[in-house]
């Protein structure tokens, strides 16, 4: 390393480091991808339970995006048990809770996402980029949507959780009395 001429700054000679040179060439060539807060939110609505707003955003390497895939490959069999046993296998439930738990957080993210202004979604998601968030009415409607179907999905597996719960509780009192 040697010092700048101002400030005495040290600078990394690319010289003595190759790797750097064809790091900082790649960095300068490749410009970041515009990320549009429409297609998040309407990936979010409609492809959310598998991950694919996280994909999309942080790519292929993103944890959490795996882990709605593996929540809903669970969910799919869990859910299907439990409607097969009439609602007492407790396997199903267990197997289920990580689906609903995917598809949830994806109509959440729908909402949070397109709930955020366009210049703190540009600040985090398109700050390299040259193009600027312009979202209109339509993700105004896909956060609607979300709300209105993610709470209705949300109301309806929960009473019928209680209802199973009170059932069986109501199922154990009666054997007990006998």
């Amino acid at each position: 390393m040697r010092e700048g001429p101002h400030l005495g700054a040290p600078l990394l000679s690319t010289a003595c480091h190759p790797d750097l040179a064809h790091y900082m060439s790649t960095l300068v060539s490749t410009p970041t991808p515009f990320r549009s807060k429409t297609i998040t939110a309407a990936l979010a609505f409609f492809l959310g339970y598998l991950g694919a707003h996280r994909f999309y955003l942080y790519g292929k390497r993103d944890m959490y995006g795996w882990a709605h895939i593996v929540g809903i490959l669970l969910g799919i069999p869990g859910t299907m048990l439990v409607v097969a046993s009439e609602r007492t296998s407790t396997l199903g439930w267990m197997l289920a809770f990580p689906g609903a738990v995917s598809l949830f957080a994806a109509f959440l993210a729908a909402i949070v996402y397109g709930l955020r202004p366009d210049e703190k979604w540009d600040a985090q998601f398109n700050a390299h980029s040259q193009r600027k968030s312009q979202s209109g009415w339509t993700v105004i409607f896909i956060v609607i949507f979300s709300l209105l179907i993610g709470a209705f999905l949300l109301m309806t597996s929960l009473a019928i959780s209680f209802q199973t719960y009170f059932e069986s509780q109501v199922q154990a009192a009666k054997e007990l009395s006998q």
